[in-house]
């Protein structure tokens, strides 16, 4: 890393200095810009605003550079494209978009494709007035009569519900405020099942019925466990209710029949520490996914009566190769999603029957999965299919046939597959472990060590990265970049061992991996040493922090969205949204082996004199994930501490949450500001 010739303005907002003592098992830490966490104070809302000045100021030179790549990403959106059609019972549900405009329109059709068109919601409408909006789409009772919409207007993801009788036009006059997006409707529409949410530490913890008659909610579950959270869910069937219960390594299930809505949830099998489970309603049966006796999974079946785990019996037996990712039950068929040596797969195996198939794919590295499966009994399967350099593809399996035909390749105006190629590569990480990189570049592109590249990466909560295509990445690929996305441990993209070899006491591998990674493909002649770039978001932006510590001349720039940094004070809060439910991802640092552990690679906390590399962090004023006064903290104590002219700037986005922006023109220009800040500061 070399900060180059190029000269940046050097006179960032400064942020008052206010001591403050933290001390855990003895350890004191001093945090000078802990008042940073004060919401409502002006000084920090004014700080935040000079930061965004400063940022504006830096990158004044590159607005002609911004309105082009904004053009040029908007130029491979068709800006008038819809979604496939998904049929349930007689109608036909699709979302579309309109030339110049940012939001969704949802609708839907009767009998057939050439039926006049019903609008169900416009979010464009919904949107007026709004500087942030985030909608649930439609979802529907039973007899398609009622629907029910949800939306957040802040990015906090609190939304607020209404219910409209699409007979009459009738809105029902339900007025349900903060709540998760979601509803689920009980099999005769008088009734619907809801989610709410703590408003302090954003956890859902209680679930409610609601009663359409009435206008009265019941409280049919409080989930008192602070580490755990609340979440409702039905399969395809629709015959049950399920009422689950989640943190990071355990889950526990509750169910009622959908027709019975006033019934009392009954315990499926009772929480034990690292089993995790999901119940799938087979209509005759219940299918289970099940981590018992199973790291990588293994689906059971139980009867409709007994869901002791002694009634349970083998469907897919556990394998050392293959992870069970998931499993959608039809009526005569499974569709399993697994995943093996890193890849994706599809299998149809038939219910009651000989048929086994995997979907048969093209390239060495893609995304497949389903989409827009509506209906139980269907003699479809509907998946997607993508790659690097693959556009979204949409197919229809016939289940008799096996045979896929293409329903929709999605449109990017301009593009041509053709002038790009990907790989994908293994590097040996430094204990010896094999770590997968999928990489995307010019077809043209020669390992000469010439190329500048941006290295991507995650890492954290078993979240597997499929190498999918992303239209805006381009941009940054047509200027000759190599794009590499590392699949390091702390997912799962490896299955279960993956994940456990990446979180709480093996956390480092996640960073280490990445390093060891990023210098592999230098060596091999990928990128120019010094045209080295990282990116991660979230937990990603840790990543980001802690590699940075580690490695501070590696990278000569970074950008880190919404970054999770200051996990030592963030983890001890218990006030602070999301914090307990993550103890088995990080550790607890109420347990000193874990605040130790922890404590050699909090970014925060690690930060020290020395040179750092060119950085972009940007976040959200109302994030509930990652509070913005992490990454305004680290900038604030990178720029005290480093010893050379790196520019460092923080963009907080004061309208939005977590995901940045939400209408589809504001996200291309927030990516334009992250591609023109990295092209600035390329050598």
């Amino acid at each position: 890393m070399h900060t180059g010739s190029k000269k940046f303005p050097q006179d960032p907002p400064k942020a008052a200095q206010k001591s403050h003592r933290l001390e855990k098992h003895g350890d004191v830490r001093v945090d000078d810009y802990f008042w940073l966490r004060e919401r409502e104070n002006p000084e920090v809302i004014s700080y935040l605003t000079k930061e965004n000045d400063y940022v504006e100021r830096a990158m004044k030179p590159t607005e002609p550079l911004q309105t082009k790549l904004f053009e040029e990403m908007k130029g491979r959106i068709k800006e008038d494209d819809s979604s496939v059609p998904f049929k349930r019972g007689s109608f036909y549900y699709y979302t579309r978009m309109e030339k110049g405009k940012q939001y969704p329109i949802h609708a839907r059709k009767k009998d057939s494709l050439e039926a006049p068109e019903e609008i169900l919601i416009d979010d464009n409408k919904l949107a007026e007035g709004q500087s942030f909006l985030q909608c649930s789409g439609p979802m529907m009772s039973a007899d398609q009569r009622l629907m029910a919409y949800s939306c957040d207007y802040t990015g906090r993801r609190f939304y607020d519900l209404k219910v409209k009788d699409l007979a009459t036009g009738k809105d029902l006059g339900v007025d349900l405020k903060k709540i998760q997006a979601s509803v689920i409707w009980s099999s005769d529409g008088q009734h619907f099942f809801y989610v709410k949410q703590h408003p302090e530490t954003l956890r859902s913890q209680w679930v409610y019925r609601y009663d359409l008659k009435t206008h009265k909610s019941t409280l049919i579950y409080e989930e008192k466990d602070e580490t755990f959270i609340a979440y409702i869910t039905r399969s395809l069937g629709r015959k049950h209710l399920f009422v689950g219960s989640y943190s990071t390594l355990t889950t526990e299930v509750r169910y009622l029949p959908l027709d019975k809505p006033l019934e009392k949830l009954k315990v499926f099998l009772p929480r034990e520490r690292e089993h995790r489970y999901s119940v799938i309603d087979g209509m005759d049966r219940f299918y289970v996914v099940t981590n018992w006796k199973a790291k990588n999974n293994r689906l059971m079946e139980t009867s409709l009566t007994n869901t002791d785990r002694k009634a349970w019996k083998d469907v897919i037996p556990h394998r050392e190769d293959v992870y069970l990712d998931d499993v959608e039950v039809f009526k005569n068929h499974f569709v399993l999603t697994e995943r093996e040596k890193g890849q994706d797969r599809l299998r149809i195996k038939e219910r009651v029957g000989k048929t086994d198939f995997v979907v048969p794919v093209k390239d060495a590295s893609y995304v497949i999965g389903l989409t827009g499966n509506a209906e139980f009994e269907t003699p479809f399967l509907r998946y997607e299919y993508e790659s690097m350099r693959q556009p979204e593809t949409t197919y229809d399996l016939d289940f008799q046939t096996l045979q896929s035909k293409v329903v929709k390749v999605k449109e990017v105006p301009g593009f041509n597959p053709e002038k790009y190629k990907t790989e994908k590569i293994w590097i040996q990480a430094r204990d010896g472990t094999q770590v997968p990189v999928d990489l995307l570049m010019k077809a043209d592109v020669a390992a000469n060590g010439k190329a500048p590249m941006l290295v991507y990466g995650y890492g954290s909560y078993g979240a597997s990265m499929g190498p999918w295509f992303s239209s805006a990445i381009f941009n940054m690929v047509d200027r000759g970049w190599v794009y590499a996305m590392t699949h390091i441990r702390g997912g799962r993209e490896l299955g279960e061992d993956w994940y456990n070899n990446g979180r709480t006491q093996k956390k480092i591998n996640t960073f280490t991996d990445f390093i060891d990674t990023t210098k592999a493909l230098v060596k091999l002649g990928f990128a120019d040493p010094k045209r080295v770039y990282a990116r991660g978001g979230s937990a990603g932006g840790l990543l980001m922090g802690a590699v940075m510590n580690m490695e501070p001349t590696l990278y000569h720039g970074m950008v880190a969205e919404v970054p999770f940094v200051d996990v030592i004070t963030t983890m001890l809060d218990d006030s602070i949204p999301l914090t307990t439910g993550e103890y088995d991802e990080w550790g607890n640092p109420n347990v000193k082996t874990d605040y130790d552990y922890i404590r050699q690679y909090s970014p925060y906390d690690n930060l020290k004199a020395g040179p750092y590399p060119h950085l972009l962090a940007t976040t959200g004023l109302h994030d509930s994930q990652v509070q913005y006064w992490e990454p305004a903290k680290w900038v604030a104590k990178i720029r005290d501490l480093k010893t050379n002219d790196s520019l460092i700037l923080m963009k907080t986005d004061m309208t939005s949450g977590h995901g940045g922006a939400s209408g589809r023109y504001e996200a291309l220009k927030e990516e334009a500001v992250v591609q023109a800040f990295l092209l600035m500061i390329d050598p």
